[in-house]
């Protein structure tokens, strides 16, 4: 299933092909204190495909963190984090804003609370190639 997201301003677009198509789409708000202060609610299809379309990337920040293995994209234009990648053995991997997605009406969203806190470098790592996109194509 092909679904569509961009930004508030549509600098930054995106093209999800979740597979298997989704009969629900899980989010997880993330309770880190980057993700509180934005509402950052995540989501992500291991076995799908992502691209993402900057058409000015000088009006993109990319902001990363603690342990600054997560770069998430700020359109400059609009203030919207529709992505964070995270480029692991060099793969590019992804989540992405629920809220930036554009879900017909009939695809329910399940959101769920998210902790990361504790979790050792290795486990995060390790995890985000499981439950990450891994097949990134992002063209800026």
């Amino acid at each position: 299933m092909l679904i569509a997201g961009k930004c508030h301003c549509g600098n930054i677009s995106l093209e999800l092909d979740w597979k298997p198509a989704p009969t629900t789409i899980r989010a997880r708000a993330c309770d880190c204190s980057f993700c509180t202060k934005h509402g950052g609610v995540w989501t992500s299809c291991p076995g799908g495909s992502l691209s993402v379309m900057v058409n000015d990337l000088s009006l993109v920040s990319k902001y990363a963190f603690g342990t600054k293995t997560a770069v998430f994209h700020i359109c400059r234009s609009c203030g919207v984090v529709p992505v964070v990648t995270s480029e692991l053995d060099g793969r590019l991997y992804a989540v992405v804003s629920v809220n930036a997605l554009e879900l017909p009406a009939s695809l329910p969203v399940e959101r769920g609370p998210a902790s990361f806190e504790g979790e050792t470098m290795e486990a995060r790592l390790a995890r985000r190639k499981r439950t990450w996109i891994g097949d990134v194509d992002y063209r800026g």
